[in-house]
Formats: structure tokens, C-alpha cells, sequence
């Protein structure tokens, strides 16, 4: 379960700024990633509230903001959103079709902090 090494590393980051900031609660973290790069948001929620026991950020909210699958059709060369990889050309049918966007990591866009 690699949400616990990335809830561990959020929480790294929290502790930082916290030093730097100081501030004492953290109420809202909003997160980034791509649908494809198997982390799964429950689990993520779940170790997220076990390690942050006793830390600033006991109790935050975490705000998942997911970025879709994006593929390019290499017969019609349109961009398309699509719910899956690999997958057709959602206009055309195609199968001649490349990843474009989906697996971004996680990143860290925002805190609400007191």
C-alpha cells in the first residue's frame, strides 16, 4: 500500500511549512494526480488519518483534484478524453492511439491552514 509512504511524505511537507509558517492546523489539503497512477483515494484518505494523529494536520480534509486520461488518435489526430488505457479512439475507432495525460504524480496544489 504505497498511500502510506505518500501520506508520510505529505505529512513531511506539512511539518515543513508549519516550521516555516507557523501554523498550528491544518484544515484542507487539496491534492493533484492522474487517474492512471494507481493511488487510490480512499486508501490515501485512510492512511492520510493514521499518520496524521497528533500532527497539525489531524483531522484535515484532503481534496482530491483527479486528472482525467487524455489519449491522441495517431488516424485522426484528435485529443480525446477517455475512461480507460488502453483504450479506441473514442471519434474514430482507431486503435492506433498514444497516452497523453493521466498518469501525472501526486502533487500538493494547496493547504487551508489556522
Amino acid at each position: 500500500m504505497h498511500e502510506m509512504s505518500l501520506s508520510a511524505s505529505l505529512l513531511a511537507i506539512v511539518s515543513d511549512y508549519a516550521g516555516r509558517h507557523h501554523f498550528s492546523k491544518v484544515n484542507t489539503l487539496r491534492l493533484s494526480f492522474g487517474a492512471l497512477s494507481c493511488i487510490e483515494p480512499r486508501s490515501l484518505e485512510l492512511a492520510f488519518g493514521v499518520l496524521s494523529q497528533g500532527t497539525p494536520a489531524q483531522d484535515a480534509r484532503l481534496e482530491f483534484d483527479i486528472q482525467p486520461v487524455v489519449v491522441k488518435c495517431l488516424t485522426c489526430e484528435r485529443e480525446s478524453a477517455s475512461e480507460e488505457f488502453p483504450c479506441p479512439c473514442p471519434q474514430c475507432t482507431s486503435s492506433e492511439v498514444i497516452l497523453m495525460k493521466g498518469t501525472e504524480e501526486l502533487k500538493l496544489l494547496e493547504m487551508d491552514v489556522d
